[in-house]
């Protein structure tokens, strides 16, 4: 598939107000409608065999099913079903999703008020104070074109030392609340490619990186299982299907060439393969890119067990 990326790029932003990094014209579309949270707490159920999803479960069940809080921006919105139903059938989880396209991690700091996308109740701190989660997961591409007011209109695209220097300050005061919030353990997904500014995902992941190192926190490589092997950020639509895909035909979407859709051809940042709406809301078909991502999430968590 070849498509002009500015083809890409405006349908992504006027009709997901997504959380990517265009290059050109960040600022040029009009904003969605204000982003909508899908807040939705779902109790643990008995944990089913690997042979189900396809998840890595060699190891021994944790001794207690964990509680996960998970928190992002549009790519969290997407995906958060299918990782709650990865979550719930692997480890037997309580599972909580609280995400809101078009955000990044200010949007969930306590004390910006009027200025965030994220109403009180749902702040990051606030939500762990009410639901003691064993683990909070945060999915975030990365706001880089000051559609949030909380950013004060640092973008990527004008200015990227200061955009990943407040970035930096961010994560530190956003992972710094959810520890005084309560005892959890808070685990960063790592993004996958992006075609346009391939270095600020790369930099915002080792931002990631760094932090957890600092925090006690947990990494999930999501991005790497949405990469081609020996390229971690070269952007692609395809990749090859892995043997789970190959079982479940659903999941290999063109079995005759061995390989699975990660984006649509109107949509280089979300991996969800239904059309995209004005209205944000959960994928509602099945996706590999949603999945592996899942995967890897509920395999990190599964590997560190609670109680």
């Amino acid at each position: 598939m070849r498509r002009p990326w500015i083809v890409g790029l405006l349908l992504a932003v006027v009709l997901l107000g997504a959380c990517g990094d265009p290059a050109s014209e960040p600022e040029a579309a009009p904003p969605p409608e204000a982003p909508q949270a899908s807040v939705t707490t779902q109790q643990r159920a008995p944990a089913s065999p690997s042979a189900s999803t396809g998840t890595a479960t060699d190891k021994s069940a944790p001794a207690k099913a964990p509680t996960v809080l998970y928190l992002g921006d549009s790519l969290a919105m997407e995906a958060q079903d299918v990782i709650g139903q990865e979550l719930r059938r692997e480890l037997g989880a309580t599972y909580t999703s609280a995400p809101y396209s078009g955000t990044t991690l200010c949007d969930y700091l306590e004390g910006t008020g009027e200025r965030s996308l994220v109403p009180v109740a749902d702040k990051a701190a606030a939500l762990v104070r009410r639901l003691r989660p064993d683990f909070v997961v945060l999915q975030f591409w990365g706001n880089a074109w000051g559609y949030t007011p909380c950013m004060d209109g640092i973008t990527h695209d004008a200015s990227p030392e200061k955009y990943v220097k407040r970035y930096e300050a961010d994560l530190k005061r956003l992972t710094d609340q959810v520890a005084a919030a309560g005892e959890t353990r808070i685990v960063l997904v790592l993004q996958g490619p992006d075609p346009i500014t391939p270095d600020r995902v790369r930099r915002v992941n080792a931002l990631y990186e760094s932090r957890a190192g600092a925090s006690d926190g947990l990494l999930a490589d999501a991005g790497k299982a949405l990469s081609a092997a020996g390229a971690r950020y070269s952007w692609v639509q395809y990749l090859p299907c892995t043997a789970y895909e190959r079982e479940h035909a659903e999941y290999c979407t063109q079995p005759d060439r061995d390989r699975t859709a990660l984006h649509r051809d109107d949509d280089y940042l979300h991996f969800c393969l239904a059309p995209t709406t004005s209205k944000p809301k959960p994928c509602p078909v099945r996706s590999p890119g949603i999945l592996r991502i899942a995967r890897e999430i509920t395999r990190v968590i599964g590997t560190h067990p609670v109680g």
